[in-house]
């Protein structure tokens, strides 16, 4: 046997390998972290979500490589005191099944939340979206004026970057090494650098105690998760380009709270445009937060939504 011959068998062997760790690994995450929700179905696709509490209806939506379980963990329990609160798993995270080919843009989100709420009876919520679900809040704004009663971004991402992704993201992206790369490698280096990413996010305040248990963040290293939130965030600067030059259009109340430390969707690129161009937009700066804001300062993140909806006009 060459010594070709040996060091193909012995990739395929290792794919092979890590492709079952992979596989095995996300099964026992899931049993660890099963859904804690309901699920609807929304034309092709099926939610997860998790709702509870009546009042004001609060929408909430999590940003790239996590899932409903981050508010879970934050902010739903506190929110729901006093409101209706509903949590989804965007499509292709957490539980949300993600079967379109084509990319589910922010603006189809937005349609798919849509849809759900309709069919849950929620009328004219508050939808808040942390990190790149601020774009899926814009994309609301703009596509449903009557049926929405404001919306709240919590360090989140609206126009487009100049700086790209990283080489994993794009890696993933490519046809059939994408889903090899994500089905075999990601676990377990993922699993490996998990703390670090953690603590990337946090900084430069440190992670809330028990944060990893809590939201069970590391399900976004399932192959599949992996593959949605990576073409979320490869995609989404582009389509922010087209999609910032309607912000003129919104005409509900914009709460935007921002950390001031956040280097992941820093506020000079992203809430100080936005107030230029959404004259009822109001930003507000929490001194020494990251961008993980809403778990390392949930109080004052809760106080400053509850301040935002009591100032509400009535209808």
């Amino acid at each position: 046997m060459t010594a070709l011959k040996i060091v193909l068998l012995a990739l395929a062997a290792l794919t092979l390998v890590l492709a079952a760790y992979t596989y095995a690994t996300s099964r026992w995450l899931e049993r660890v972290y099963p859904p804690s929700g309901a699920f609807i179905e929304v034309g092709d696709e099926q939610l997860h979500y998790l709702a509870k509490g009546e009042g004001q209806s609060i929408v909430l939506l999590h940003g790239a490589s996590a899932s409903l379980r981050d508010f879970e963990a934050s902010l739903f329990d506190g929110l729901a005191q006093d409101h209706q609160v509903i949590a989804f798993d965007r499509p292709g995270y957490g539980y949300s099944t993600r079967t379109s080919e084509n990319w589910p843009n922010p603006e189809v989100q937005a349609d798919l939340i849509h849809q759900a709420l309709e069919k849950l009876n929620v009328e004219n919520p508050v939808i808040i979206g942390h990190s790149l679900a601020g774009s899926v809040v814009m994309a609301y704004l703009l596509k449903y004026p009557d049926q929405v009663s404001g919306g709240v971004l919590l360090a989140g991402a609206t126009h487009s970057w100049t700086d790209g992704v990283s080489a994993n993201v794009q890696l993933a992206g490519i046809p059939v090494l994408g889903k090899l790369f994500a089905s075999t490698v990601v676990m377990p280096i993922g699993q490996l650098v998990f703390d670090g990413a953690v603590k990337n996010v946090f900084e430069p305040e440190q992670p809330t105690q028990d944060y990893r248990e809590r939201t069970g963040a590391i399900l976004a290293l399932r192959p599949n998760a992996f593959q949605a939130s990576a073409e979320d965030v490869r995609n989404l600067s582009d389509f922010l380009e087209q999609q910032s030059k309607r912000y003129g259009e919104i005409n509900k109340p914009l709460l935007m709270i921002t950390a001031e430390k956040d280097t992941i969707v820093p506020a000079w690129n992203h809430a100080d445009r936005v107030e230029k161009q959404v004259p009822q937009s109001v930003q507000i700066s929490l001194p020494g937060a990251g961008h993980a804001l809403h778990h390392s300062q949930r109080e004052e993140v809760e106080s400053l939504i509850r301040n935002f909806i009591s100032d509400l006009p009535s209808d």
